[in-house]
Order: structure tokens, then sequence, then C-alpha cells
């Protein structure tokens, strides 16, 4: 606007001097110039991302102010050169109000506030000025100007209309009609940088539905597409009137808070709304003839200002989210210091873990599996990781983080080639046993590649005798995948010679169909059963159950975690197989375990 102000008005201010009206047109000029400068002012004031709402209010007040006073100025050029018709200078005056007028259309389009009056102050003179001529043809140029004055403010607003249509749809949830993830990323971003300079706290509620896939496989996904509908309206009614909420997809819904003066205050309203949002959220719901029930996991972030990364924020939410959920899942965690820590560190093991293979830094531990006669049939390999600048990792530290992010693939492989390797050797050593257990995760276990690296190692380090010992297993999880095709990759390892054990047997998805249905050889009972195991509890009675369904199948069995005298004797009582745990040994190194073998 400024641009297309300045430059033609020195024509202006030229046609002026070249007929002795140049003092009018040098005084417009410098109001020109004037009013140009101010728009610069305002245009350098505008930051998105640092200007809050009521900034914003503010420096759109300025803008309109702004954009009335340009068009005057061209009224007064215009008011200035209609007189001057000895010269011709009428028909330039004519020109420009009408050009003045199609920019001014143009330009404005996406403030229909702007648009409308200012089209109208610069076309309604030259109405006006037409029907003053006194001739037919003024009337028919004044009938002119007032259709042509319809045709700019009816384009305008027809793009102004869809103008405002597709910034709808780019910012907002075709389903529920939320603020969608681009909308609020934006949102977030200029929240921080309001909170930097404010030095106030506010928060983020993540919000993830439970069992909602359950709810949408089910009963089909327009059923799901209600309940959605129905939460974001319950939430809608919980959350504060200048609080944001919005849909980031699927089944997750986001609300940013109020501004707040410190944490505690923060924190506070931040528990009390979501807690409210759960109760709410908690209620049945009846779509079409359905009456369901749903509840949430939601995870708060509280946002100060110290960090400049949306996404950040973000991810801390989604990590207590999955804390919640962790937790049992309809409930409410704060990301606090502590998780932070765990976090931090679990990233860093996350990024020296991709190196763990390459460095070496992976060995194999072997814990004997023992028979009631105390002689070693088996053996169980057991990863461990020492890495150089974190030490020793426990399993139950890395395994989960290696499923994650996809390590285990490589990793597994490791294990697998390195145990095959081990067994082969300790064939040749005389160190004899009669199985030979490895884990296979379920992820190690579905990736596309597993069968065929497992047919290539045993080609590599098995004879046919050897793979009869192998024993891969598995955990209860795996059931929770397509069962067919579960069997199907197990019906190909089998015909190999190796067998399947079912791990930590009884803490999952547990059932006699899927007992039946698979192809396993083995169950373990987890240690959490034995570890608590005496005649007066109830872990004794699922001991004793799964070692009935053990021998209804045909089944072996291996109680892990074995480390006290009376756990043993009531596994034996019971007619339990093998034993596995720390009261025969800790899982020893190769050597170790060598010595240990010839020793028994």
């Amino acid at each position: 606007m400024i641009v297309l102000s300045v430059f033609p008005g020195l024509a202006y201010v030229l046609l002026g001097w070249l007929h002795d009206i140049h003092l009018k047109a040098i005084i417009w000029y410098l109001g020109v110039l004037v009013v140009s400068f101010y728009g610069y002012l305002i245009h350098k004031q505008y930051r998105t991302q640092s200007l809050s709402s009521t900034q914003l209010r503010v420096w759109y007040r300025h803008l309109s102010v702004f954009y009335y006073v340009f068009s005057l100025l061209w009224l007064v050029i215009f008011l200035l050169f209609i007189a001057e018709d000895e010269y011709k200078l009428h028909y330039i005056a004519i020109f420009t109000e009408i050009g003045a007028a199609v920019v001014a259309s143009v330009l404005l389009v996406p403030d229909k506030r702007l648009f409308k009056p200012t089209v109208i102050i610069l076309m309604l003179p030259l109405v006006i000025y037409f029907a003053q001529i006194g001739d037919w043809y003024g009337y028919v140029l004044s009938v002119f100007a007032c259709v042509f004055t319809w045709v700019l403010i009816y384009a305008a607003a027809s793009s102004h209309k869809l103008l405002i249509q597709t910034n709808f749809q780019a910012n907002h949830d075709f389903l529920t009609g939320l603020k969608n993830r681009y909308y609020f990323i934006g949102y977030l971003q200029t929240l921080i940088t309001t909170l930097q300079r404010s030095h106030t706290w506010s928060y983020l509620l993540l919000i993830d539905l439970d069992y909602f896939k359950t709810i949408n496989d089910s009963l089909g996904h327009d059923i799901g597409d209600h309940l959605l509908q129905e939460v974001s309206n319950r939430i809608d009614t919980q959350k504060d009137h200048d609080s944001l909420l919005a849909r980031l997809g699927g089944d997750e819904f986001v609300v940013v808070g109020m501004e707040y003066k410190d944490k505690a205050e923060c924190r506070k309203q931040a528990e009390s709304m979501a807690n409210n949002i759960l109760k709410t959220l908690k209620e049945s719901y009846k779509v079409d003839l359905h009456k369901l029930y749903i509840s949430a996991s939601i995870g708060v972030s509280l946002i100060d200002g110290k960090s400049d990364d949306a996404s950040r924020l973000i991810k801390e939410a989604d990590i207590a989210m999955y804390e919640a959920k962790d937790r049992g899942r309809d409930g409410v965690i704060v990301f606090d210091d502590e998780m932070q820590k765990r976090v931090e560190h679990n990233l860093e093991l996350e990024q020296q873990l991709y190196f763990a293979v390459e460095n070496n830094e992976l060995t194999l531990n072997y814990q004997p599996q023992m028979d009631k006669d105390e002689k070693i049939i088996g053996v169980e390999a057991l990863a461990r990781w020492n890495n150089k600048k974190l030490g020793a990792i426990s399993p139950t530290d890395f395994i989960p983080i290696a499923e994650k992010t996809g390590s285990i693939i490589e990793i597994g492989c490791f294990i697998m080639e390195t145990a095959f390797r081990t067994l082969s050797e300790w064939e040749k050593l005389g160190v004899s046993v009669d199985q030979f257990s490895i884990n296979v995760s379920m992820r190690q276990f579905f990736y596309y590649d597993f069968v065929k690296d497992v047919f290539a190692l045993c080609d590599k380090y098995l004879t046919e005798e050897t793979r009869k010992k192998v024993i891969f297993e598995v955990t209860e999880s795996i059931i929770a995948e397509d069962v067919d095709k579960v069997v199907n990759i197990m019906e190909q390892i089998k015909s190999l010679g190796i067998r399947f054990s079912m791990d930590d047997f009884g803490t999952g998805y547990s059932s006699l169909s899927y007992l039946k249905r698979l192809p396993i050889d083995e169950i373990k009972i987890d240690r959490s059963f034995v570890s608590e195991l005496n005649e007066e509890t109830t872990d004794e009675v699922m001991v004793r159950s799964i070692l009935y369904m053990a021998e209804h199948f045909n089944l072996k069995v291996v109680a892990e975690g074995v480390e006290t005298e009376e756990q043993l004797t009531i596994l034996r009582n019971r007619n339990c197989g093998l034993y596995q745990g720390y009261y025969y040994s800790a899982p020893l190194s190769y050597d170790d375990f060598v010595r240990f073998y010839k020793r028994q």
C-alpha cells in the first residue's frame, strides 16, 4: 500500500508543478509520506510470535486507522484534480479514484470490515461527481459507478469468503470442528513467547482415550466418529472460556490453559481441570443404540516460557500421558523433574545403545536350568550390556528401549548368532545340555527377515542334532498379534527342529485356547509367582494351576526366579520339572558356566 502510494504520488506532484497547483500537491504528498512512515512503523511492529492477543487487537486498530487515512488522502487528491478540467487533469483524478478503489478491494480482501467502507469512501465521490455533470451521460456514468462499486465489493466479499473457508479448513479438524494440530503448534509457540516476556506460567493437557481402538474396531468407525464428537463437546464444556481445545488426531486431544502468576497455582489449576475432564468423560455415552463407557489418560506439561520448543512440551505431556497409561490408565500425571531425569537418561541410553553391537559392548551370560536331581539340563542365554561411559546397564532398562527404537532387531540377531556359536563350541568342548533357551522379542519375531536369518544361522553354526536343543522363548504379548501369522512363523522355524517356550507365563494373555493353538513345547512360570511362593499364598494356587495346565497339554515347565529352599520344595512337590534361579546360580559368563558345568 505504501509502495503504491509513495512512487505514483510523485507523478501527481509533477503534474501539480506543471499546472500551477504545486503547493497543494506538495502538501498532499507530505501527508502521504507521513502516513507511509506511520504505516511502516505498524508493519515493523507486526510479529505473530511475540504479540499477545490483546496487543494484536491494539495493533489492528492502528492498522485500520492507517488504511482509512490513506483512503482519505486519495480522496483529497481526487478533489484537488477533479476541478482542473482546463488541463484535463480531471480525467487523471477519475482514473486515480477508480484505481485506488480497485487496489483497496484487492489488498483488503482478508478483512471484510476494511474493504467495504474503504471502497465506498473511494467510489462515492465519483458517483456524486458524475451525477452533478447535469447531462444524461453523467447520470449513466453515475449508475455505472454504482454498479462498479457493487462489483468490487461483491468480488472482494467472494474472495474473502473463500479465504475464510480455506483458512478454517487449514486450522480446524473436519470431524469435530476443533482447532487442529497445525493451528495448535502455532498457538503454542506464540504462547511460549508471551510467557517469556510476562514471566508467567501456563499448562498443556494431552488427553488420550483409553481403549478407543477397541470401540472403533468392534462397533465401526461411524460409532467411533460420533463418540469423538461427543468427547470433544464434553471437554469443551469443562475447559475455561479462554483456553484452547484442539484435536491432534485420532483419539488425542489437547487443552492449553490460561496464564498464571506462579507455578503452584498453574499446577493446581491444571490438575483440577484434568480431573474435571476425566470425570465428565467417564459418564456413559449413548451413540445410536449403543451405551458406551470410556475413560482417558491425561499427561500434563507445565509451560514457563524457558523452553522455546513447542514440540518438546508436547513430548513431555506425551511422556506423562503414557506414564498414566502404565499406571493403569484413567489418571492424570504431571511431567516433573524426576520424569525429566528419567527421560534424559533413557535418551542417553538410546543413543549409546545404537552403537552397542558395533562397539562390542554386548555379551551373553548363561543361567543353568536344573532338574529334580540337581543335574544341569539346560541353560538360558541372557544379554548383558557394559557401556564404556555408563557402565553396566540392566536388561530391564535397555531391552524396552531397544524394543521401542527398533534396535532390538540388530541386538536380537547378535544374541541369536552368539548363542548359536556358543552352543556349537560347547558341544565340541563336551559341555552338553538338553536345551539352550534364547529370548526372542515380539518385534524381532515379526521382522520380515527373521525366519530367513534363523535358517542362515542354523546352516552356519548348528548341526541337525544341535538345532533340536535350541528353544526360542517368546512372551505372551505375541498372542495380541495375528495368531494365524504367529503359528505360521513358528511352524517354519520348528521345521528346523527348534522348539518354543512361552516366557513369563501367567502375566499377560494366558488362554487355554491359545495354548491349544500355538505349537509351543514349554512354559516358564514367571518369577513374580515364584518369589512369594509359600503354602498360604494365592501364588501357590496359581503355580498349581499352571502346572496342571502344562500336564494337560503335555508341556514341559521351567520355574524361573527360584531363590530359596522353601520355593524349591513346593515346586518339587507340585512336580515342576526344571528350576532356574539364584538358588542354584546367577547368570554366568562363558568361561564360568563351563567351569560350573564341569564341577556338576
